[in-house]
């Protein structure tokens, strides 16, 4: 089954961390915590742990990002994780990863299994889709 959705950034919080060992590169890691609010067939929101070497000015980097989503997926309520990951080297979105976390389904959702995908259209609408089954 698919479901589709869209969704804001409500809270974007970076937090300190300090690499033991302490390794330099050219793009510093960085960590914050995210909290997203989701629209349509995937309706809920979700706490996220957001990685990154990302430089901002030219729009080069990789993320990954691991998400606790709780709402409903095409009308049923529960839980889940689910991890993407995604590089850039500013105009472009290149190895993309989503899959849904094993056994981490709740309630209606338990035994959910997928992958999926986002995207932000030309005029910034955040998207997501989810490919999943229900076990």
């Amino acid at each position: 089954m698919r479901a589709t959705g869209t969704f804001t950034v409500k809270s974007f919080k970076p937090a300190a961390l300090e690499q033991d060992p302490a390794v330099t590169t050219a793009l510093p890691v960085g960590v914050a915590t995210m909290e997203k609010h989701f629209e349509g067939e995937i309706e809920g929101r979700s706490a996220t742990l957001f990685t990154a070497a990302y430089d901002q000015e030219k729009g080069v980097g990789t993320y990954v990002a691991m998400e606790s989503f709780e709402g409903t997926l095409a009308g049923r309520e529960g839980a889940f994780n689910f991890v993407h990951s995604a590089t850039t080297t500013g105009s472009d979105r290149t190895t993309e990863f989503f899959t849904v976390v094993p056994a981490s389904g709740t309630a209606g959702l338990a035994g959910i299994t997928g992958t999926g995908g986002l995207s932000v259209d030309p005029d910034g609408t955040h998207r997501i889709w989810l490919d999943y089954e229900l076990g």
